[in-house]
């Protein structure tokens, strides 16, 4: 066979539904200010889809920081890796920052989060040594365990009595092989919407003796007192090993950083191959991360407007019966019931008639026969756009459950 034969005869799992018109469905262009009202196919939609917690993308500070920046330095400087000539006081700066915000000794900043997180698994673990990892992790977390040479156990989402299983195990290997164990969760699960249960698993510590790595990518700046993540909300930062999150949910950016033990980050500095082999992060993200995270720091009410837009929009659709799962976060997953052809019918309703842009989730990212509409409320929505969602999102319930978009005409595409 050719080896491109089979890519286009199968698609993959997503790449099946191409056929769903490209640019509707799939890769959607969302265009104008990045706010809770943007134009899409020549029109302003309310959206839900922007990973824009704190709504620092368009906040005036971070702006006027992000040009200044990009008009002193322009985006090539540092040129070249941080150990070969891509390191700078800002860049060092920027690290000593964090790790005082998240509470760990230091830190270092990934130029990118999906291949910063994987290459960090990749660097921490050898063949002796084993995994333990939540089964909702992320593909970025998935993928690091892909490169693992060594052995890997998954356990069901957030299923403590089962993770202990899993560790019984991976502690006779590891005993066996003179190795240690890695176990990697979520602070907050990006579907779902709840958090990973630390408190329960760093009590496990104490008993087997392993390691925690913790993406907090939905969590840092949403979560906490202070808004320093999961860890802080449960009060076990402290019991965290290794502490990750990327820039691009509550700093709207791009980058990520890993918090930890300062011999260990010293290690990873010398050990992360996507870090010694691909360019330093340029200094407008570094400059404008610092600002994000001193208007984060100082300026509490963000956090505060996010988490009042968050329980209007939560309450509001349970008090109208909508199943929105076991989330604890401003992620909103709203479930319905129905196939391929109710989902298009609800999406092309909602976009069409009631002008509300929101991400869809089908199988196999979700149970089939489930549909999960996924909300991402920020600090900049108001409670009109709330009252306005969830009053189309009753319509279009009440369309579902009669039977509407499965008649003819209706949906757009069959199953």
């Amino acid at each position: 066979m050719d080896l491109f034969e089979k890519l286009i005869t199968d698609r993959g799992p997503l790449g099946r539904h191409s056929n769903l018109e490209e640019g509707y469905f799939m890769f959607p262009k969302l265009e104008g200010e990045i706010a809770p009202r943007m134009r899409w196919k020549g029109k302003e939609v309310l959206t839900w889809s922007l990973n824009n917690y704190l709504g620092l993308a368009n906040h005036p500070e971070v702006r006027k920081a992000d040009a200044e920046a990009a008009n002193s330095y322009g985006l090539a400087y540092p040129m070249g890796a941080r150990m070969m000539s891509g390191n700078s006081n800002l860049h060092e700066q920027f690290e000593e920052q964090l790790a005082d915000f998240v509470s760990k000794e230091s830190v270092m900043l990934l130029n990118y989060g999906y291949q910063g997180i994987l290459s960090i698994i990749d660097a921490v673990v050898g063949r002796k040594d084993v995994i333990v990892y939540d089964s909702e992790s992320h593909a970025c977390i998935v993928d690091g365990v892909r490169l693992h040479m060594g052995k890997r156990f998954v356990y069901p989402h957030n299923d403590i009595e089962n993770l202990e299983k899993q560790l019984e195990r991976a502690t006779k290997i590891a005993e066996e092989t003179g190795g240690g164990i890695l176990v990697i969760t979520e602070g907050v699960f990006g579907m779902s919407g709840n958090m990973g249960k630390l408190k329960e698993i760093v009590a496990l510590k104490q008993k087997f003796g392993f390691r925690l790595l913790v993406d907090d990518a939905h969590g840092f700046g949403t979560m906490g007192e202070t808004g320093a993540g999961a860890g802080e909300a449960q009060g076990v930062q402290d019991g965290i090993d290794l502490y990750f999150s990327t820039f691009a949910k509550s700093m709207a950016s791009i980058g990520a950083f890993i918090a930890g033990d300062k011999a260990i980050i010293e290690y990873l500095r010398y050990n992360t191959r996507s870090q010694i082999f691909a360019k330093s992060l340029p200094m407008p993200l570094v400059i404008g991360g610092m600002k994000r995270l001193e208007l984060l720091r100082n300026k509490p009410e963000l956090k505060d407007n996010l988490w009042t837009i968050v329980r209007a929009l939560q309450s509001g659709l349970k008090e109208k019966g909508f199943n929105i799962g076991t989330t604890e976060s401003p992620v909103t997953p709203v479930l319905l019931s129905g196939g391929l052809n109710d989902a298009t019918g609800i999406i092309v309703d909602l976009r069409e008639n009631y002008n509300i842009f929101c991400s869809v989730v089908i199988y196999p990212v979700v149970p089939k026969d489930v549909i999960m509409l996924r909300l991402i409320p920020t600090a900049v929505h108001t409670l009109e756009d709330v009252k306005e969602t969830i009053n189309a999102f009753e319509s279009v319930k009440h369309k579902l459950v009669s039977g509407e978009y499965r008649k003819e005409g209706v949906a757009m595409f069959a199953e």
